[in-house]
């Protein structure tokens, strides 16, 4: 049986791609951690490090809400590079934890380890990945970047409305505190608001808008 709110037409999958992530681990004392302008201000400037630029928040609040929208988007990839290069994969059944304690845990094991591996079982949940990340995405794909600072300013309903069905869309945005992702591999850069907006509400918007389009209710 169907429900009456889903849609009958195949949804393709989301893609997304989290550029500029501040996830960096550090040796503090005796153990290694995952760096955060809240607890480590000091060792940050000790170090010649600039605190503000530390906010693995940012990260765990977008992939939150790519990995744990309405049951909708039960198919949504999502790739994380971080600020220093390091590139990784997140499968699509996988729930990001709420607590921010638990998602700096479950960092600092991949960035260590390199993978996530699911408990009894051999399957990797989160790993580290060769770059560059366009390998691993669809042939036909568009990719579409978010900026403040384009010219394209566009409402973003109108905008994944008048995409075709076939066409898999890859979006792109960054989660650093200030600046622009500048990446080759972008096709279109777009403004989704005449303001600035957190990586957070701008992927909300995305995916409000992509909700809308196939009627998920």
């Amino acid at each position: 049986v169907v429900s009456p709110h889903f849609p009958f037409t195949p949804i393709k999958p989301n893609i997304f791609i989290i550029e500029r992530a501040s996830l960096e681990i550090a040796k503090i004392g005796k153990t290694y951690q995952l760096l955060n302008s809240d607890e480590h201000s000091n060792f940050l400037k000790e170090n010649g490090l600039n605190p503000p630029d530390y906010r693995p928040d940012i990260a765990h609040q977008v992939m939150q809400l790519v990995k744990n929208p309405v049951p909708s988007f039960p198919n949504n990839a999502l790739y994380v590079k971080t600020e220093k290069g390091v590139l990784f994969e997140v499968k699509p059944h996988v729930r990001i934890p709420r607590t921010f304690k638990r998602f700096a845990g479950i960092m600092l094991q991949l960035l260590q380890k390199l993978s996530i591996t699911a408990v009894g079982k051999r399957e990797k949940l989160l790993r580290v990945i060769r770059n560059p990340v366009t390998q691993y995405l669809p042939i036909d794909c568009r990719k579409i970047g978010f900026s403040h600072s384009s010219e394209k300013l566009v409402d973003i309903q109108d905008y994944v409305n008048g995409v075709n069905n076939d066409t898999n869309l890859v979006y792109v945005v960054g989660a650093m505190t200030h600046g622009n992702i500048d990446k080759d591999y972008v096709e279109d850069y777009l403004s989704i608001s005449y303001y600035p907006l957190s990586a957070a509400y701008c992927i909300s918007m995305i995916t409000n808008a992509v909700e809308r389009k196939w009627k998920i209710l």
